[in-house]
């Protein structure tokens, strides 16, 4: 099944996604919730329910009224909160490797993740970004989860029951405002707040059953063999795969629930696959090259990343019409 949030004459809806078609959800069955933030708190009750009102559209039992005029937003428009994992080895090493430092031997000791603005959400369509955000301006190609019960201290064996769907994610990087905020040993924050954008619906994993693989040895949790592209301006610039994931979906809950709890509705990123941002791909191009030019997103760039089983999602990217600036207001 694939779940959508969607906008008509400013209201938001919960829909299903069936053959091309958008149909609401609450119209097919009343004690369906009209949002996503309650469909996800209803848990495993709802979501049977939602299985059962697509399986019948599929069937043709039910043949509700397609929506005709939408704007398709962020599959969860409001999550509860949003982490941001670092599970591929392959982008890691790379991008230590372009900066010439060794690979770091705590990636391999236990998956991490960092807090991003759960309020900067966003879908398919235009992605606004102020004057500094253009001071290398990324994309970062992922793969998300959203958390469909409540959960405390769960271990990476149980924890792919606690998954209501996974999406694609692009979590949007200004380079040059994280490079100088990471100097004071943070983390990213101003760097990576402005926009991180999932879409284009929620697929629910029994859609992928047909794409499981084996985890990494060593490792705990289902995994799926997704090709996942990305590209700029219809020029393909990233290729890699989920099944590239050194830690599973399942072993970064467990951490994230280690002592706290995980909710209906938290957003987790896996983190970018190798091959997967400029950051990386212009590092490689410079140390293989020194004459080589650097790519940077541009305001009117098109950037469509599509992932196997879970669609495509595209978005312009547009400067903002102002000169503010806070790399400007740095002291001297």
């Amino acid at each position: 099944m694939k779940l959508v949030s969607y906008k008509t004459e400013d209201r938001e809806h919960l829909g299903v996604f069936v053959n091309g078609n958008i149909y609401n959800l609450n119209s097919c069955d009343k004690q369906l919730p009209d949002e996503m933030n309650a469909f996800l708190q209803g848990g495993e009750v709802l979501m049977e329910r939602a299985k059962k009102v697509d399986r019948q559209i599929r069937e043709g039992a039910m043949q509700p009224k397609q929506e005709a005029f939408f704007e398709l937003l962020a599959p969860v428009p409001h999550p509860s909160s949003c982490r941001d994992g670092y599970a591929f080895r392959q982008h890691v090493a790379a991008a230590r490797r372009n900066r010439k430092v060794d690979m770091i031997a705590e990636f391999d000791q236990y998956p991490v993740f960092y807090f991003t603005n759960h309020n900067a959400i966003q879908g398919p369509g235009e992605i606004e970004c102020m004057p500094d955000h253009f001071e290398k301006l990324d994309f970062e190609l992922e793969v998300a989860v959203v958390i469909g019960k409540k959960g405390r201290n769960i271990t990476a064996a149980e924890a792919d029951d606690y998954i209501a769907g996974y999406m694609i994610m692009n979590d949007m990087s200004a380079r040059t405002l994280q490079k100088e905020e990471m100097l004071l040993n943070l983390g990213p924050a101003k760097g990576k707040d402005f926009s991180t954008v999932i879409g284009p619906w929620l697929v629910t994993p029994d859609e992928l059953e047909q794409y499981q693989t084996t985890a990494k040895p060593g490792h705990t949790g289902k995994a799926y063999d997704l090709k996942m592209t990305c590209t700029v301006n219809g020029q393909q610039v990233s290729a890699g795969s989920m099944a590239d994931m050194d830690w599973t979906f399942a072993e970064i809950i467990e951490r994230c629930a280690y002592g706290v709890d995980i909710l209906p509705g938290d957003v987790i990123g896996s983190g970018t696959v190798g091959t997967g941002c400029f950051l990386e791909l212009n590092g490689t191009g410079l140390l293989n090259n020194p004459d080589f030019k650097p790519q940077w997103l541009q305001d009117g760039d098109e950037v469509e990343m599509e992932i196997t089983g879970l669609g495509r999602l595209i978005n312009i990217i547009r400067k903002a019409d102002t000169d503010f600036s806070i790399l400007a207001l740095k002291k001297r």
